[in-house]
């Protein structure tokens, strides 16, 4: 049995009298260590997804259970716990802190969490900065960085607090192709060594070639869902 499963999943956005149908009836399950890429044309549904399946945004219809809770019974504060504890996001804008320097921006989740004290943030935040290859950087500032490290330390933050998925929406778009390529096996590096579940929104083929999972959507229902072996 799959740690996240969907069922049903709509999604409908109401201007005035038109109902706008985002998602039409999903129906997902995704495995712990999973590296899936849901893809599609713009406007198909892949970022009103990843926000339902994060808890950003609720669905209009269906169920969705991680684990055995079922999420759309959760109020604000158990939602808000399910973000904390359980799932990372990696936007494409990078949504770095610029008066943070690198350490501390990593540090935001701990800080969020209140479970460690300053010493021990500091040498998780830096540990994780080492594993993603960016540890010289610490005490830099976003404005410093390139985009490719601007984006790795992004990464470091979604896996500091060791979420069991991470959503990733978009997050090679500001890259150049080199260093697309380079954040991308990193990703799929730690996939493997650490066992997490990685969920892409994306239209990179990049990414699409490493997925080992490829959900495609279409005006908000899946057409195609196919698994490949490593």
């Amino acid at each position: 049995m799959g740690i996240l499963s969907l069922s049903g999943i709509t999604k409908i956005y109401r201007k005035g009298e038109i109902e706008v149908v985002a998602l039409g009836g999903i129906n997902l399950e995704f495995d712990k260590e999973e590296f899936c890429a849901i893809v599609g044309p713009s406007g198909s549904g892949k970022t009103t997804l990843l926000n339902i399946i994060g808890c950003l945004d609720r669905p209009t219809a269906g169920t969705m259970r991680y684990r055995d809770k079922e999420l759309r019974m959760l109020g604000e504060k158990e939602l808000s716990e399910y973000r904390r504890e359980h799932v990372s996001f990696i936007f494409q804008s990078y949504n770095l802190i610029p008066v943070l320097t690198v350490a501390e921006n990593v540090e935001i989740p701990l800080s969020i969490a209140g479970k460690l004290q300053k010493q021990e943030m500091r040498k998780k935040a830096l540990e994780i900065l080492d594993a993603v290859g960016i540890a010289d950087k610490a005490n830099r500032f976003p404005r410093e960085l390139s985009g490719g490290q601007e984006q790795r330390v992004a990464i470091a933050r979604a896996l500091v607090k060791d979420p069991v998925v991470v959503l990733a929406d978009e997050p090679t778009a500001n890259l150049d192709s080199h260093t697309a390529d380079e954040i991308v096996l990193l990703m799929k590096t730690i996939n493997k060594s650490l066992h997490t579940t990685f969920i892409f929104s994306t239209h990179d083929k990049m990414i699409m070639d490493e997925a080992l999972r490829v959900v495609q959507l279409h005006d908000g229902l899946v057409t195609k869902d196919e698994r490949r072996t490593t």
